[in-house]
């Protein structure tokens, strides 16, 4: 599977010229012969989320409409984030921080919310979701969506192995200042649970807060593959059904934990 990871600059509640800035990294990154394409968290509205509180709820079909139409029209999977409504009873509604992959058929694969919310600002926009991350097949392999603080909790990552991921795609909106989190928690997480890990982050300032870069993508023994800079790019990275297998069988972390133990241990705690 060859990953490419979109780092750039969203135009906040530009919400056209996000997806314009999304198709033109897709059309590159199936130039490069990309499986797959992942664009930053929040990317379509740009990252502001005190401004996303209240969200068209009609938008989310054009939105998937749009998006099903780059992959399929560049020949490209592709990850994006965008805020999801959900409609309850009597009128109500609740919002999500929302990730979709769609295959290069254009079909909508799989539907992830963010299940960690971050700071103050996006528990005033945003619910938690409760779901689990599932996997399915891509380009030979089993992929799984997180998104940005899920990837620092090593439960989410482990939890998304556990359903059979074998790549780990994760929009984020990482501000600057944070380098430990791609350079030595991801890659904690791809090492302990032998998965790849793509990371794509914004750059520039969205809505008064300066985003860092440094996007990356890890293999399935915690090493680099790829990584950005402060600047807008394409980054790509290719990971294999041996890649993933070797960096298992040197250490079977997966195989040989004890969930039933780690259960009383909570219970008896």
């Amino acid at each position: 599977m060859r990953i490419a990871v979109m780092q750039a600059n969203a135009t906040v509640g530009d919400q056209a010229a996000n997806l314009r800035a999304i198709d033109k990294a897709a059309a590159r990154a199936a130039g490069e012969g990309a499986d797959v394409l992942v664009t930053p968290e929040l990317f379509v509205s740009g990252y502001a989320p005190l401004l996303l509180r209240t969200v068209d709820p009609d938008a989310e079909r054009g939105i998937l409409a749009e998006l099903g139409r780059i992959a399929k029209h560049r020949k490209v999977a592709l990850v994006a984030s965008y805020p999801q409504v959900e409609e309850l009873a009597e009128e109500k509604r609740r919002q999500y921080i929302c990730a979709v992959l769609f295959d290069a058929s254009g079909e909508l694969a799989v539907t992830y919310r963010k299940v960690h919310l971050f700071g103050d600002d996006e528990p005033r926009a945003f619910a938690c979701s409760e779901a689990p991350p599932t996997a399915v097949e891509l380009a030979g392999l089993r992929v799984s969506l997180l998104i940005c603080f899920d990837v620092e909790f090593p439960e989410a990552v482990r939890a998304a192995a556990v359903a059979g991921a074998d790549v780990v795609l994760a929009p984020t909106a990482l501000a600057a200042g944070f380098d430990d989190v791609p350079q030595v928690l991801l890659r904690a997480r791809a090492l302990e649970n032998g998965v790849a890990l793509a990371y794509a982050n914004h750059t520039g300032e969205e809505d008064g807060l300066v985003l860092g870069g440094g996007s990356v993508i890890v293999g399935p023994d915690g090493g680099l593959l790829a990584e950005g800079d402060d600047a807008p790019r394409i980054i790509l990275g290719d990971v294999t059904r041996d890649d993933i297998d070797a960096a298992r069988r040197e250490v079977d972390y997966l195989g040989r934990r004890r969930p039933t133990t780690y259960a009383a241990w909570e219970r008896d705690g």
